[in-house]
């Protein structure tokens, strides 16, 4: 499917779908835990399907999925065992990384593959932390760095030490040390996506689960085996998804209403409120919506130390695709720092952007560790023109965003477009309830 988009101006509200980060961590707790637990306002996108289908090969039961608002898991403890089949994440990293350890407390062997993007995915830094506490894993593929991997099994508890760059994996030896006996030391040298420890941290002691953390982010110790409670939660919206009708709003100069906010300060993505507050937008709170005066928005760097806007982006990495794209409207240079996690998600997501911003007329440049943005005024200096999604749903949502502001008779047309669906699956549809005019061919 590709996506076109074109100058529209919007008016009216829009809800964006339930967390995905939180859904799948959800989901994988339920999965551990004793009795029936529910789930209410789940994302039901590609990646949270591939996290449902994984935790029924571990022995766990759910209802109302994907169709419904609320999904019901059943499991028992005593009653999990080593997946009944590969594990196919399909595009879903978190549901890799999560669990691989998790089947890594079996004992017995796991398979674990994933799509065309998944097996160019780094695997290494996982498999060694998994060896460390007494696996046995490796690639399929030797000499490369990606799955397919196998792991034997069970882990147990000891020290790992690692660098915690990916946060993903860390979160996934959180979960899964929790229960296994005696404490297991997590040694991260280089912590980033720390807000997404926290969330993990959240969502263990939500269940009755106790994390002790330190405040750098460098020494975790998880002790066990714990029960863990059934429960029931509602999952907030996700603040990965605000950030394209925030951009769309101001882009096209138009207010607009993002409603169901999650105020609960557990995703790192809330940051670009304040990101672009500091620039001219005009967004202000009202209860649990955030109203975008687009039409009253200046965008512009002039107002900050030496006239640059400098984001690092080490805790919030899925930012960057709008970040890049809003920065082409910004007056002045947007410095998007800390960066190189930004490679190793659907694609090389620096790479990506420059190239395809590029095409348009966008002044950015990839530079290693940062990505460089000279913008203009309501973005004068870009054209129309046909760009690609390389399958990576952050990619195709920015993008298209930009046809928004562009000038009479230009248009984005955004090949590859379907990847939305994996974190939101009614992406245009919402969109153009705003107004936005999207097309589909």
């Amino acid at each position: 499917m590709n996506l076109v988009s074109k100058k529209h101006t919007l008016s009216g509200h829009i809800t964006v779908p339930g967390s995905k980060s939180h859904t799948i961590r959800a989901l994988v707790l339920a999965s551990l835990a004793d009795g029936t637990s529910v789930i209410k306002n789940p994302l039901s996108s590609n990646d949270c399907k591939s996290a449902a289908k994984a935790i029924q090969k571990i022995g766990a039961k759910i209802s109302g999925f994907p169709e419904e608002t609320v999904w019901t898991v059943s499991s028992s403890a005593k009653e999990l065992h080593l997946p009944d089949d590969i594990i196919d994440v399909e595009n879903s990293g978190s549901t890799l990384y999560f669990f691989a350890p998790i089947c890594a407390t079996y004992p017995g062997i796991s398979v674990f593959t994933g799509d065309s993007s998944i097996r160019k995915r780094p695997v290494l830094h996982l498999i060694d932390a998994l060896n460390q506490l007494g696996a046995e894993a490796k690639v399929t593929q030797p000499g490369k760095n990606a799955p397919p991997f196998v792991v034997s099994g069970p882990i147990k508890s000891g020290k790992v030490v690692t660098d915690g760059k990916l946060s993903q994996y860390i979160s996934g030896l959180m979960m899964a040390c929790s229960q296994i006996e005696g404490t297991t030391q997590i040694e991260l040298t280089d912590p980033k996506e720390v807000p997404y420890l926290d969330m993990t941290k959240w969502h263990l002691n939500s269940v009755g689960v106790e994390v002790e953390m330190s405040k750098d982010y460098r020494h975790i110790s998880v002790t066990g085996p714990q029960k863990i409670h059934a429960f029931e939660k509602t999952i907030p919206s996700d603040w990965e998804g605000v950030a394209f009708p925030l951009i769309a709003a101001l882009i096209s100069k138009s207010d607009i209403y993002i409603d169901n906010i999650d105020t609960s300060g557990t995703q790192g993505d809330e940051k670009i409120v304040d990101i672009l507050k500091s620039v001219g937008a005009k967004i202000e709170y009202e209860g649990t919506s955030l109203h975008v005066f687009g039409s009253k928005s200046v965008l512009s760097t002039k107002n900050l130390e030496n006239s640059e806007l400098h984001v690092k982006l080490a805790d919030f990495p899925d930012a960057i695709c709008a970040l890049a794209v809003i920065g082409c409207f910004i007056e002045g240079k947007t410095v998007l720092e800390d960066i190189e996690i930004c490679r190793k998600k659907e694609t090389d997501r620096i790479v990506v952007m420059e190239k395809e911003l590029s095409k348009l007329g966008a002044s950015i440049k990839d530079t290693g560790d940062t990505l460089t943005v000279q913008g203009v005024t309501d973005g004068a200096n870009l054209k129309g023109g046909l760009v690609q999604s390389y399958d990576d749903h952050r990619v195709a949502m920015s993008l298209s965003c930009i046809g928004l502001g562009l000038k009479e008779n230009e248009q984005i047309e955004v090949e590859g477009a379907e990847c939305c669906s994996v974190s939101f699956p009614d992406y245009v549809e919402k969109m153009n309830g705003l107004g936005c005019g999207f097309e589909t061919l």
